[in-house]
């Protein structure tokens, strides 16, 4: 029945334009989800959540030869801007790790609308593959130094639930944001954290997972990909932050 079961994801996601990359690829072999060799927990062996409205696989990779992928594999980056980040990004912001991202992940995936997944790094980083349910809004969006006060106040509210009446801003509905980046090197999710803060946003109902997709890869996670690399026909370039 697992294998059954793998075999069946592995149609669906192909029909639907997306696939597991880098990490757990069913496409890498056929495995019995009942009894996989590296699970998630002692308790979890793999989960089907939904990214952008189609079936993923969320699992480990299986292979034992398997290693962390480009670019992430990399020690050295030059500070700044790619410093380390402090565990806690700010008072009140709780700092989470895989097992609680993949609840979150199980949450949204059932129809939770209170939560958003949200990858904040730039189109050009998304396009080598993310988190599978995961949004992707460029930190660039959010920044008080990039974005229009017009484009900030648009996202409050369109995406995250915010109401504003005669100037003054309104959270008590917003939703719980989840934020990631590249790793504890990467500046984008905490620039985009800070940014709320300062409007206003309520600090526990952001959380900010700190590995991001280093700490993801390395664990051999799926992830996934766009159908095309490309948005509105051009590769968009890295920016600082990244």
């Amino acid at each position: 029945m697992g294998q059954l079961c793998l075999k069946l994801g592995i149609v669906l996601l192909g029909l639907f334009g997306w696939c597991a990359l880098q990490a757990a690829d069913p496409a890498d072999g056929v495995f019995d989800l009942d009894d996989l060799e590296v699970r998630i927990t002692e308790s979890l062996s793999h989960l089907e959540i939904e990214h952008d409205g189609e079936p993923v696989l969320l699992m480990r990779h299986q292979d034992p030869d398997h290693s962390i992928v480009p670019p992430y594999q990399k020690t050295a980056r030059h500070c700044p801007p790619y410093c380390v980040q402090p565990m806690q990004i700010a008072p009140g912001v709780e700092t989470i790790g895989e097992l609680e991202l993949i609840d979150y992940l199980k949450r949204i995936s059932d129809g939770d609308t209170t939560l958003m997944l949200i990858d904040s790094r730039t189109a050009d980083w998304v396009a080598r593959g993310t988190i599978p349910g995961a949004v992707p809004i460029p930190y660039t969006r959010l920044d008080p130094d990039l974005a229009s006060p017009q484009q900030v106040a648009e996202l409050l509210q369109l995406e995250f639930g915010a109401a504003s009446a005669d100037g003054v801003w309104d959270f008590n509905a917003v939703k719980t944001l989840v934020f990631f980046c590249n790793g504890p090197w990467c500046g984008q999710s905490p620039t985009n954290i800070k940014a709320l803060i300062g409007f206003g946003y309520p600090a526990h109902r952001l959380k900010w997972y700190r590995g991001g997709m280093q700490a993801w890869e390395s664990l051999g996670l799926t992830t996934v990909k766009p159908r095309s690399n490309e948005s509105n026909g051009r590769v968009e370039r890295p920016t600082r932050n990244d």
